[in-house]
């Protein structure tokens, strides 16, 4: 075989190797973010009913600061009413009374409601922390039992990365600049196998002469359809 083609095929098993790395840890990280992000869910419920309680007490603010505002209108009117002289003069006092009476009630009822609202939403608050430490704990639980599995595939990453390094130090700069090339559009299929006289990285039917060419494996030879680099399978000898 072609030196450069089997560094070449050695080198895309490679890069097939690294590619398979984030899927795989990916799929051990998986039950971890499922439980990171109910972990922030749940956070994020109890940061909208504090927001909710932060805006009940402000209105209950303005409630209690207009409540304040009508009892001193009331001492006013009281004070005033033991002035005026005109029937007319009575009666405008008591209806404005009257209505700073029911804006005192309206205020109350609302303090009241807000009161209620706020006391809810502490207890929720309080649910939501009981669900936050139990998911807090899963997270840990969870990032202890996959810490193994993750240090393993980091030192088999560190190994696979230094195979690769060690060969491409030893290919042929052009060679290595053909196939990073390919390696842009055709990914981990750079380097694809020859079955049934067909090209496995677009399954197009190669010509005969073609076909020869990448069973001598004399020179590199590319599909003349994708231009996928072509290698004969040893597969294909044992079953000649």
């Amino acid at each position: 075989m072609n030196k450069y083609l089997k560094q070449l095929i050695e080198l895309s098993e490679i890069d097939k190797s690294i590619d398979g790395f984030e899927p795989r840890i990916k799929t051990i990280q998986k039950a971890l973010n499922i439980s990171l992000e109910k972990e922030s869910e749940i956070k994020n419920i109890i940061e909208v009913y504090a927001d909710e309680i932060k805006e009940a007490k402000l209105k209950k603010s303005k409630n209690e600061l207009h409540l304040a505002e009508l009892a001193q209108k009331l001492k006013e009117l009281s004070k005033k009413a033991s002035i005026v002289k005109t029937a007319r003069e009575v009666k405008a006092l008591g209806l404005e009374e009257e209505i700073a009476k029911e804006q005192s009630d309206f205020a109350n009822e609302e303090i009241e409601r807000l009161d209620k609202v706020i006391e809810s939403k502490n207890l929720y608050i309080e649910e939501e922390k009981e669900k936050l430490l139990e998911a807090s704990k899963e997270v840990e639980e969870i990032r202890a039992s996959i810490a193994d599995e993750l240090k393993d595939i980091e030192k088999e990453k560190e190994k696979v990365y230094k195979n690769k390094q060690n060969l491409v130090s030893k290919i042929d700069q052009k060679i290595l600049t053909f196939y990073e090339k390919i390696k842009k559009w055709a990914g981990n299929t750079t380097v694809v196998p020859v079955r049934k006289q067909a090209c496995y990285g677009c399954f197009m039917r190669l010509n005969d002469k073609v076909y020869s060419s990448v069973i001598k494996e004399e020179d590199i030879v590319t599909c003349p359809h994708c231009g996928r680099i072509l290698y004969k399978e040893k597969q294909q000898e044992t079953e000649a």
